[in-house]
């Protein structure tokens, strides 16, 4: 598990850890000693770190921050050393007074790494040899929340905006807009969860989420996009931070989470979910970071970001602002055993 900071100072930490011996095993086991994760190697980065993605089938990590759109390459124990090396930087065109990169990488061909800022700044990048391999072509400049590869070819943008945008490698002057989000505020932002596609089948029938700063849910599924599948409203404290996150269960159907509100982490179970707009009610909501004490500003700690174990079906992984990150196992409700 790789974890960074995002503070404003010139030393936020990079650092790989080793889960404990708990969340290694297949079976599910009882009580264990050994809870806590341990520091296997680590680095600093004289940014904050926005953005962290691992580079599948290599040693390498992908990172991006303020000030700029340009993205930062380390290497993961570099020489049998137990340091985080930075290696490179892959610096954008017109880079400078863009806000920070959106990323998201792939090792289909080569290692790749999706990046861009705004819509007409998206494009791919060989992240070993630094090298362009495609640009998006578009009119807008609206900006991005999320970028996703569906596959090798197929590539899925979000804009803060909702809208939904898919892109095609082999076709860069093509840009398909998908389903528009219900009218909104100027102000609200949105944030996109795809999932990962099921053996057999194509990544573009697995549906694609979306989530408000107020909460609004919506599920699209990408062969008939002039349509929503369903839309609800989640029960939120308050408007969204910029660490909104939305999560498809990768092993599980129909069930998705939530965060970026407050302390906790909301699960739901969509597939009884239609379009009529009405609030769903979370089926588990994870809330010990928000016990877990004052951060370091003196407020409540906030959930800025949380992921699923790829094989343990209900284990999420969150990270909060106070720097505590957790492990955790949700309860099927009595009733739907």
């Amino acid at each position: 598990v790789c974890v960074a900071g995002y503070g404003q100072s010139d030393g936020n930490e990079i650092l790989q850890l080793i889960p404990p011996p708990t969340l290694l095993t297949k079976e599910t086991q009882g009580l264990c000693p050994e809870r806590d994760f341990k520091v296997e190697c680590g680095g600093f980065s004289e940014r904050p770190v926005y953005s962290l993605k691992y580079v599948p089938d290599t040693s390498l990590l992908v990172t991006s921050g303020p000030p700029d759109s340009s993205l930062q390459v380390w290497q993961v124990s570099a020489e049998n050393s137990d340091v985080i090396k930075s290696v490179s930087t892959i610096a954008t065109e017109n880079g400078t007074g863009q806000s920070w990169a959106k990323t998201a990488t792939i090792s289909a061909r080569a290692p790749w790494v999706l990046h861009g800022s705004r819509l007409d700044r998206v494009q791919i990048t060989e992240v070993e040899s630094r090298k362009n391999v495609y640009t998006a072509a578009s009119r807008g400049s609206e900006e991005l929340s999320n970028l996703a590869f569906l596959d090798c070819n197929t590539l899925l943008l979000c804009c803060a905006t909702g809208r939904l945008c898919l892109a095609d490698t082999r076709q860069p002057q093509s840009l398909v807009e998908a389903a528009s989000v219900p009218s909104a505020p100027c102000s609200e932002q949105w944030c996109m969860g795809t999932r990962h596609a099921a053996q057999g089948l194509e990544p573009s029938s697995q549906p694609v989420a979306r989530l408000s700063s107020r909460g609004l849910l919506t599920l699209t599924d990408l062969r008939k996009t002039s349509e929503l599948l369903a839309l609800a409203k989640a029960r939120v404290p308050s408007p969204g931070s910029e660490f909104l996150c939305i999560s498809w269960a990768p092993a599980l159907e129909g069930y998705l989470a939530i965060s970026g509100f407050d302390g906790t982490v909301h699960v739901y179970d969509t597939q009884s979910w239609d379009s009529s707009g009405r609030e769903a009610e979370p089926i588990f909501v994870h809330k010990g970071h928000a016990f877990g004490g004052a951060g370091g500003s003196g407020d409540p700690p906030l959930v800025t970001v949380h992921t699923w174990h790829l094989q343990k079906p209900r284990t999420l992984l969150s990270a909060a602002s106070d720097g505590s990150l957790h492990v955790w196992d949700w309860v099927q409700p009595c009733g739907k055993c």
